[in-house]
């Protein structure tokens, strides 16, 4: 994606957007990186306005019958929306989704509606929008799934990488280097947890104590990915303040957690609100291994899996395809 620039239209563009990995433990809202593979296409074409009841047109979600299509209240349609006034469109947007990883799953799955949509729909436009643009409309969709303005998932969707996020005062962001060797293995429990009920839950006051271990924790932790310190990355990779509050949605969690630990994980926590946990390894090798544990764990606490994966951090984020 470059500067904005004037070109010639096009009428239909299509976009991949990778899920992605929020919070990583130690970066509650203000951290998370994408996967590589896992994710979401949008489709989107040019509809005239005057022929539509609406200037966003969602669906139908092949799979996710759930997913509202209203497109003030889906991810997708909200940031769409918004564009189309701010830039005065003379023209609407239809939009198909396919999805890989249902909503609720603590991957990402609001912020790749979003940011697949938004980058489909740049590349339809007289004169594009910046990286920066595209993540302030983004933005907008993630408000509506979670209720809250974080750039946690919708950051690294859209831009790849390990990624550092601040919101306010204003929206800014900066990439985190990782050890390349670094593997992530992901589990998701058949279970769906709703962003905004898992943020509900965390209390408003945090005890100090807590707040320096965090704190420690995530300079190590970045730390440790800058100088690829994989023991410093070891010992810093946990959650003090975040996971003690959420485990108790998923069930049997402690044991997926500990069985990720003793099959070589270097750490091991929820993805984003959950169920899904992701846990980093070494090596393939070792994430074979991890990934064939956290499963075993999960069906021995009684959770069925809906699905399971080994990934690298994806360097590249949202993307149009050919």
């Amino acid at each position: 994606m470059s500067k904005s620039i004037k070109r010639k239209s096009k009428q239909r563009a299509s976009a991949f957007a990778p899920a992605t990995v929020a919070n990583v433990a130690v970066g509650f809202d203000i951290m998370g990186f994408a996967l590589e593979g896992l994710g979401e296409v949008a489709t989107v074409e040019r509809i005239p306005l005057a022929d539509q009841a609406s200037p966003v047109i969602i669906g139908p979600i092949k799979g996710f019958p759930e997913i509202v299509t209203e497109p003030e209240k889906n991810t997708a349609g909200a940031g769409l929306l918004r564009l189309i006034q701010d830039q005065k469109l003379k023209f609407g947007f239809r939009v198909q989704l396919v999805k890989q990883i249902p909503v609720g799953s603590g991957l990402g799955g609001s912020s790749t509606s979003a940011v697949a949509a938004l980058v489909a729909a740049n590349a339809l436009l007289d004169k594009s929008l910046s990286p920066h643009q595209i993540l302030e409309y983004a933005l907008i969709g993630e408000e509506v799934a979670s209720g809250s303005r974080h750039a946690d998932n919708v950051g690294p969707c859209l831009l790849g990488g390990l990624l550092f996020v601040r919101s306010f005062p204003r929206l800014s962001y900066a990439k985190i280097k990782t050890p390349s060797i670094v593997r992530v293995v992901i589990l998701l429990p058949k279970l769906s947890i709703k962003t905004k009920e898992a943020r509900q839950i965390l209390k408003p006051e945090v005890p100090l104590s807590r707040v320096i271990e965090q704190t420690a924790n995530l300079t190590g932790f970045i730390l440790g990915c800058v100088s690829k310190d994989l023991q410093l990355i070891r010992e810093s990779l946990r959650d003090a303040i975040i996971e003690p509050q959420r485990a108790a949605l998923i069930p049997g969690f402690s044991r997926i957690q500990l069985a990720a630990m003793n099959a070589g994980a270097l750490g091991c926590s929820i993805s984003g609100s959950g169920p899904a946990m992701f846990a980093l390894a070494l090596d393939q090798k070792t994430a074979v291994k991890i990934q064939k544990q956290m499963r075993v764990a999960c069906h021995a606490a009684g959770t069925p899996v809906y699905g399971s994966w080994i990934s690298g951090i994806s360097k590249r984020g949202a993307h149009l395809n050919p």
